[in-house]
């Protein structure tokens, strides 16, 4: 299962000017022993590793974070060429659509 939460707030200046709800997403796998792992993209090319547990998840929806849950496999190695935080959840997801630039777009690409 994949989780790519969402959320409105972010340190980047295009998407705060071109998304209307959601502006920032993350993709986040299971881990070993009942964790998980979230892939925050920074820049292009650098992707951190930030460990999480149900609580954190819990104080993420809490923070305004979205959750959609995808019963998928995760792909191997998706976080070594990403340019943006759409680009690596699409990547995560093995998504092929290049029409969905946003992650707004992706939100309702998901919940359709």
């Amino acid at each position: 299962m994949i989780i790519i939460a969402f959320s409105d707030k972010t340190s980047k200046i295009l998407p705060r000017m071109v998304c209307r709800k959601f502006r920032h997403c993350a993709p986040i796998v299971p881990a070993a022993h009942g964790r998980m792992t979230m892939y925050q993209f920074t820049s292009p090319g650098h992707v951190s590793k930030i460990d999480l547990c149900m609580r954190d998840i819990r104080l993420l929806a809490r923070n305004g974070w979205c959750f959609v849950y995808i019963p998928c496999d995760a792909a191997p190695n998706f976080d070594a060429h990403a340019y943006s935080c759409v680009a690596l959840s699409k990547q995560a997801l093995r998504l092929h659509r290049p029409l969905i630039q946003t992650p707004d777009g992706l939100y309702k690409h998901l919940n359709k």
